[in-house]
This record gives C-alpha cells, structure tokens and sequence, in this order.
C-alpha cells in the first residue's frame, strides 16, 4: 500500500470524501465529469482531474485498470474514517427495531448472543459476527461445595453471566457436609463482587484460615476457580456469509471462496480482532491493515458492549472496503448499547 506523501488542503480533502462516497453508493470508479455533475464542488473539470490526479500520485486514489475513473486507496478510506466522514446515528425507529427484537431473544447467553449476531448481519446486510465473553471477565456470583463421600466433594462456581463451572475434587483427609456449607458461606461472602480474574489465592486463603481446614481443600477451591476462568479463546457467534454474495467486490469467485474459508473459522476471526478487545472504543480495520491477502479488500467494524462497568466482548461487521462506514458504525454502536442493556437488566439463566 502506497503511504500518504502529502497533507490535504481543504479543496483535496473535499474532493476526496467525495469520491468515497460516489464509490461506495455504486461501486463503479468516480471520473472528474461525476462529481462534476452531481456535485456542486464550484470549479471546473480540468481543476477535479488535477485534484483527482495528485490525490492518486499521493497515495489517496488508485486507477483500477485502464478505467478513467479512481477509487480510494486504504490510505484514501483511513483518511475518509478518521478525518472527513460525518457521523451517523440511528432514528428512534431503528434503536426501538433493534430493542424489541432483543427484547424477544431467549435470556440465555449464548442464544442472545447468536440472536444479536443474526439481527447486526441483517440490518447492516454484511457479514457480522461477535465475540462472546471470556470466562475471566464474567464476575463470581456463588460457589458451592456438595459432599459426596468423606473425601469426595464436587465445586460448582457460578459466574454472573449465568455459566457454570463444575469440579469433582478428592481429598486426602476425611471433610463433613457442615464443613463445606460453611466454606461456601464465607468464600461467597468474601468474593462477592470480584471479577473472575481478579480472585487470587490469597483471596481463598483468607476465607479458608478462618475456618481451619485442609491444605488439601485450600487447593481443590483454587483449582475449582482457576478453572472457572480458564483463559481459552471466548467463542464466537457468526451469521450472513451469504451476504457478501450481493457485493460486486466478490463476484470473483476465488477471492468469494478465500474470504469464506477465513469467516468459517472461528479462530481466524478472533484473531481479527484480537488486538480491539480490551479497547474500550469503535475501531475499524481497512483492508492491508487485516494483516492478510485473502481478506485485502473486505473492511471490519467493531465495537464493544459491556456487562455493567465492564467491556466484555466485541460486535464486528465485515464487508467490502467500501461499506457505508458512519452506517455502519452507527448500527454496531446501537446494537451494543441493547445488548448491555440486556446483559445488565436481564438474570440470564
């Protein structure tokens, strides 16, 4: 990709957002004489082919072909994105749409999540998926500790995002059913209110030294915890594929099967987006900046939603570089406000 070799004056960075917008409302290459006619930009066509010119000999524009038109470079949409793009937000009709229809999904997490994959990929007619929170940012709601046999107990660790974790533990020393009601008690007490990743084997000390049990115990708990927030990659929920069909960009069959076998696989999308989750804010990924050939000419979205204070996970829109950006940003931006929402006011079971 050609770097930007020159500042944009008011005239270029004008003619420039023009261009992005002709391209990607029709998807054909934008001559001097379109924006000529269509747009009142007051100066003649010689002086738009000059403009076009030096925005294309500065790496704003790309020639495709022996086309007499250009279209944007990935330097050309960074620049649109981050310094000339108005923008957008959703009516009230959209934002209620998307409330009620997310109102109506199953409180079940991963159902919400695949019902908020399949809304986001049908109102932005592209490709969406999202990734679902990982074990360690959900917070500790309970612990309980059954006996089974003098030696024998099971850990169940119940998180906020109403998932379990559930460990079968042997001990080396006989422990009583009283024994571990009152460990439940005090670990629930004390833990109350922490994130997973955020309990520490001190934490667990604490509550078990007050009670005088077993080393043995102290370690089937911390096992039980740890394994709660296990570190795997958090999954992810995906749907509308079969909308990158409708997109001129990827009528081109070998490109279409290359992109499909990277929106496939789980793993491959995560790590598009790996380096956003922890932002606290929208990015947006342009082409080359996805780091991969197959996927050069597709653009990604992504927003995060959160659980209370918390972000917890992403909502991603991918399409051609040339989608609607501002709309697009907009939708994911509402779209993860309902889901919170949701996650906030909602028990999930």
């Amino acid at each position: 990709m050609k770097t930007p070799s020159a500042q944009l004056d008011s005239r270029k960075a004008y003619i420039l957002a023009t261009v992005v917008y002709e391209y990607i409302e029709t998807a054909e290459p934008v001559g001097s004489n379109t924006l000529l006619q269509k747009y009142n930009l007051g100066v003649s066509s010689a002086t738009i082919r000059n403009e076009m010119a030096e925005l294309e000999a500065s790496g704003y524009l790309v020639q495709p072909h022996t086309s007499a038109g250009r279209i944007p470079s990935d330097a050309g949409y960074r620049t649109y994105v981050d310094q000339l793009m108005q923008p957008e937000h959703l009516t009230a009709s959209e934002r209620r749409r998307i409330r009620d229809e997310l109102r109506d999904a199953s409180h079940e997490l991963g159902e919400m999540i695949a019902s908020t994959s399949r809304l986001l990929s049908r109102f932005s007619k592209n490709f969406a998926f999202i990734i679902a929170p990982p074990a360690e940012s959900h917070a500790f709601r309970h612990i309980q500790l059954i006996w089974l046999a003098p030696r024998t107990a099971v850990a169940i660790v119940m998180s906020s995002m109403g998932t379990a974790s559930q460990n079968v533990f042997e001990l080396k020393s006989d422990v009583t059913p009283d024994d571990l009601t009152r460990l439940s008690n005090a670990l629930n007490l004390h833990l109350n209110g922490k994130l997973l990743r955020e309990i520490t084997d001190d934490d667990v000390s604490t509550a078990i030294d007050e009670l005088g049990l077993s080393t043995d115990v102290r370690a089937a708990v911390r096992s039980a915890l740890r394994n709660a927030r296990s570190s795997e990659a958090p999954s992810v929920s995906a749907a509308g594929a079969q909308n990158l069909l409708d997109q001129p960009e990827f009528h081109d069959l070998h490109k279409l099967r290359s992109i499909l076998r990277i929106v496939e696989e789980q793993r491959t999308l995560y790590d598009l987006v790996a380096d956003s989750i922890n932002r606290d804010e929208p990015t947006v990924k342009i082409g080359h900046e996805l780091a991969s050939d197959d996927i050069a000419e597709c653009s990604i979205v992504t927003v995060p939603y959160h659980f209370g204070e918390h972000a917890i996970g992403l909502l991603a829109i991918l399409g051609p570089r040339r989608m609607p950006y501002g709309r697009l940003m907009a939708l994911a931006a509402g779209t993860a406000v309902t889901l919170s929402e949701q996650l906030s006011d909602v028990e999930l079971k």
